[in-house]
C-alpha cells in the first residue's frame, strides 16, 4: 500500500490558500476604486504579479 504524501497536500493547501487571499486583495482594490470595471487580462496579470511581490516568499521545502 502506498504512504499518503503530506507534503504534497500541504503545498496544495498552500496555494489554495494564497490564491484566495489574492482575489479578496484584488476584489478589495476594486471596491476602493469604486469604478467597478472589468480588468483586461493584461491589467489582471499585472495586479495578480505585484500581489505576489508583496507576499513573503517561502522558505524551500526539505
Amino acid at each position: 500500500m502506498a504512504t499518503p504524501n503530506y507534503g504534497y497536500e500541504k503545498r496544495q493547501k498552500e496555494l489554495a490558500k494564497r490564491k484566495k487571499k489574492e482575489e479578496k486583495l484584488k476584489q478589495k482594490a476594486e471596491r476602493k476604486t469604486g469604478d467597478g470595471a472589468e480588468l483586461t487580462p493584461n491589467e489582471a496579470a499585472e495586479q495578480a504579479a505585484s500581489a505576489g511581490a508583496e507576499v513573503a516568499p517561502e522558505s524551500p521545502e526539505a
